[in-house]
């Protein structure tokens, strides 16, 4: 069985995401068959990239998709064009449509969450508590 789930990547603490195609007896970050897209959940919001022709050839094909791609297709629009294929509509049109709407909304690769205020950051307080005592 053929499955879409994510690998995960990054430093620790840090977790950025592949969306690949897989063996579903693989280990969560061991082979793969193909990458398919990326999730970064430290931006605001979540970055998800994906291939939409090889995603919705995977899915024509039978490949499931686990239960944490799902929200991620859901949120692309990814399972309703492949819903749209499956009643008739072409490949390139869909593919094309999902190209439009990336290109719509830029994405930037840079993580969005706010510095802490001077002083504030969780590693100073704990070294100057460190001092203390």
């Amino acid at each position: 069985m053929v499955r879409i789930r994510l690998r995960r990547v990054g430093l620790k603490g840090q977790p950025s995401y592949r969306i690949v195609v897989t063996d579903q007896r693989s280990p969560r970050n061991g082979r793969f068959i193909e990458i398919i897209g990326t999730h970064n959940p430290r931006t605001e919001p979540a970055t998800d990239i994906v291939k939409e022709d090889r995603a919705l050839y995977w899915l024509s094909v039978g490949a499931q998709a686990s239960d944490a791609v799902v929200p991620i297709f859901k949120r692309t629009g990814t399972l309703d064009r492949l819903a749209r294929l499956h009643k008739g509509e072409a490949m390139e049109t869909l593919v094309a449509e999902a190209n439009a709407q990336y290109a719509a909304n830029p994405v930037s690769p840079k993580t969005a969450y706010p510095a802490p205020e001077a002083g504030k950051s969780k590693w100073k307080a704990a070294s100057e508590k460190a001092n203390e005592g």
